[in-house]
């Protein structure tokens, strides 16, 4: 093995134990307060609107930062936090105790992603950057997805402690990676090329940037359905008469449909720069998003998943892509994209919680008021294409 795929074997792992511990936390937090606080649906949004609201401040400085400090002082930091928060979480037997540790823990989350992000795709070549970008996407959405089917029985069997502990633990290991990779001097510019190229033409500079506004502007929109969906994953489970643990194999079928959109758009370049892919995409995120939450069936929830998840990973991956293939600050544009994905977060359960709270008789008002959201972001795609056509 070549000291750069030395190098990205360990950046890869360290990424996807990044994945499973922060989504089996943040997951089955929602679960956690539910069955023990007897948190409802408004007020599960309400904290995932506090969690995205933080993440989207703090991902963007922390992008900021890390591009200063360097890579693995961030990381060290991120890890260290977290480790702390959850910790500290594991021994509160109070909502507001636990919720305030998970606000910590996603501060320190904020140091991972983006330098994670930027960590594995710096020093590499336009051309392969693509490839970088689809290998990073499969690692967290595969670890994402298994941590999503497993949770639940992870808490059924270990109790809800093992959200806080696994995690934990997964960190320690995280740091020992983390300090072998920093040891490894870097690749030399020759191995750069040691990938052939994907073949995909690069657009003109201002086409280029103009696909990036649009996937910062749609990934937060996909963002707010994700965490809208999350948060009232303990609803559905009630609605559908469902454990955590069988709630978990139902409701993370969407997970496994991104990971194999990923690994699609992975190795078929076709998509890159083209409008047609992603205002697609955005369509069936609107469509799916408010099938999965209104319609009472579980057939139809599970095939709504199937779309949800073809749409959440084309605009994911488009985010990301155009994120790191648009300038070499990577870290700070990494930053970007993952303060767009807090804004999301934020945004779609205080619309969710707002609407339940003034239209209460209705158990279905968040789902119609983010689905008008939805709307909205997709009415905004088209405005920008347009101006920027008009442009060009």
């Amino acid at each position: 093995m070549s000291l750069r795929q030395q190098r990205q074997s360990l950046g890869f792992t360290i990424e996807g134990l990044n994945s499973f511990g922060t989504v089996l936390f943040f997951t089955y937090l929602y679960f956690l307060l539910h069955d023990r606080f007897g948190f409802t649906n408004q007020a599960n949004l309400a904290v995932a609107a506090l969690l995205g609201f933080c993440y989207a401040v703090c991902s963007w400085l922390a992008g900021r930062l890390a591009q200063r400090w360097g890579y693995y002082r961030a990381l060290k930091l991120g890890f260290g936090v977290m480790a702390g928060g959850l910790l500290a979480g594991s021994q509160l037997a109070s909502a507001a105790g636990v919720i305030i540790c998970a606000v910590v823990v996603t501060f320190g989350m904020c140091f991972t992603w983006p330098v994670l992000e930027a960590l594995l795709c710096d020093g590499e070549t336009p051309e392969l950057v693509p490839h970088v970008v689809g290998m990073y996407n499969i690692v967290w959405a595969a670890t994402n997805a298994f941590a999503f089917f497993i949770g639940g029985t992870l808490i059924e069997k270990l109790g809800y402690h093992s959200i806080f502990y696994l995690p934990a633990g997964i960190i320690v290991a995280q740091f020992a990676l983390l300090f072998w990779l920093e040891t490894l001097p870097p690749p030399a510019p020759a191995e750069a090329e040691a990938f052939p190229p994907p073949g995909a033409d690069r657009p003109a500079p201002a086409r280029a940037k103009m696909f990036l506004r649009l996937a910062w502007l749609a990934n937060p929109f996909a963002y707010i359905a994700i965490n809208t969906l999350v948060a009232e994953l303990p609803g559905l489970a009630t609605k559908f008469q469902l454990t955590p643990m069988f709630a978990g194999f139902a409701c993370s079928l969407w997970c496994f449909v991104r990971l194999a959109a990923f690994v699609t758009l992975w190795r078929w370049p076709g998509w890159h720069y083209r409008f047609r892919w992603l205002v697609t995409a955005f369509g069936a995120l609107v469509l799916s998003f408010t099938t999965i939450l209104i319609v009472p069936n579980l057939a139809v929830l599970l095939v709504a998943q199937l779309f949800f998840g073809l749409a959440i990973g084309l605009i994911y991956y488009s985010s990301l892509f155009y994120s790191m293939d648009a300038g070499d600050t990577k870290s700070a544009h990494g930053g970007i994209h993952e303060a767009a994905i807090g804004a999301g977060n934020c945004l779609g359960p205080a619309v969710g919680a707002l609407s339940l709270q003034f239209a209460a008789h209705s158990a279905n008002a968040g789902a119609f008021a983010v689905g008008v959201l939805l709307l909205g972001g997709f009415g905004a795609m088209l405005a920008v294409w347009k101006n920027g056509r008009a442009g060009q």
